[in-house]
């Protein structure tokens, strides 16, 4: 079993860290208390013990094992799945690369089946075992803190998104019109982006509401019944932080989906001038060399039929017939010369 870490905590203090789902079980019904339990890429079989051992829904198994899930929260009675897709931006490649975490929260248990590097739950474990008074207000304290984890990490990503928004804005203005492709898989990824963050503003509602009316969406759950009013009013002020950072989170993945999407038309446009503008100069190309061959045709063509050296030709015993063909040739070309230049084909 893939087990990361597993702990069992009382009032916030870690009193049991058992090596597997038996022991845990077993300790959790002995002891009472809320078991954290963290699994990094388990295999169906591994998924299917959890479900087994701790009553997990079918239909949320169903969505584990089946992986690439939006983000979203579904209840199941007494306990709920929360799936999240945190994402890390890779700066050598300026791609996102996103990952999936379902986590699985009852009245006193968390699951937590990671598929990727990200997020940093060892990060979020140590984080509220230096918080016990945060960590003993149940497991809606721990939704929070994952949560909060991979919002955070989203930030980077943002960060990035916004770097590369701000080169494609300035390659256009300099002139590379060729850029459509990158504005058009840079749009992608922000949509991606989108559809990771949007969600979580329902979320998080939900969860708060869940705080507010001392019960969930789904149900009675017995850890709501553990956190008094205080606790409950000090969670939600976590909680709304939180949503705060995601609402200006949507609204950046907002602002940038709008210039990336003028980019496009204006990269559109500007290829459109810029193709228009080639043609224009190729066509005044074309006229400059037409009205050249044209010159020099017209006198080639006078010299072709002095050329053929006819009998009959009366011109060939004219004495001047030689200095009159050279200025006929000459002339034609002038005045061929003149009448291009005269239209500006020249």
């Amino acid at each position: 079993m893939p087990i990361v870490d597993s702990a069992i905590y009382v009032h916030g203090q870690r009193t049991q860290t058992p090596p597997d789902f038996e022991s845990t079980l077993e300790q959790l019904r002995s002891g009472g208390g809320t078991c954290w339990l963290g699994l990094y890429r388990p295999t169906i079989e591994e998924i299917n013990t959890a479900a087994e051992e701790f009553g997990l829904h079918p239909l949320a198994v169903e969505d584990t094992l089946e992986s690439h899930q939006r983000a979203k929260m579904d209840s199941y009675g007494d306990h709920t799945l929360l799936v999240l897709r945190p994402a890390r931006y890779l700066d050598d490649v300026e791609t996102i690369e996103f990952g999936e975490l379902h986590v699985y929260t009852g009245p006193n248990f968390v699951i937590t089946a990671r598929q990727a590097e990200v997020p940093d739950l060892a990060n979020v474990r140590h984080r509220m075992e230096s918080s016990p008074d945060l960590l003993a207000m149940g497991t809606v304290a721990i939704q929070y803190a994952i949560i909060d984890q991979v919002v955070d990490e989203y930030e980077p990503v943002a960060d990035g998104l916004e770097v590369d928004v701000e080169e494609i804005e300035a390659d256009l203005f300099s002139g590379n019109y060729g850029v459509s492709r990158r504005i058009y898989e840079l749009f992608r990824e922000v949509t991606e982006f989108q559809k990771a963050v949007a969600p979580l503003e329902r979320v998080m509602t939900t969860l708060r509401n869940r705080l507010t009316t001392g019960a969930s969406a789904w149900g009675p759950s017995p850890e709501d019944a553990e956190v008094d009013e205080p606790e409950a009013t000090e969670l939600d002020r976590y909680l709304a932080d939180v949503q705060d950072h995601v609402v200006h989170l949507n609204e950046r993945i907002s602002g940038m989906r709008s210039l990336l999407a003028n980019a496009l038309s204006l990269s559109s446009t500007l290829s459109s001038q810029a193709a228009a503008q080639a043609g224009v100069e190729q066509n005044e190309q074309m006229k400059k060399i037409s009205a050249w061959a044209a010159i020099i045709f017209a006198p080639s063509l006078v010299g072709a039929v002095y050329g053929m050296n006819f009998e009959n030709m009366p011109e060939l015993d004219w004495p001047f017939g030689y200095y009159g063909a050279l200025g006929l040739m000459l002339g034609v070309g002038v005045t061929l010369w003149a009448v291009f230049r005269h239209n500006k084909w020249l």
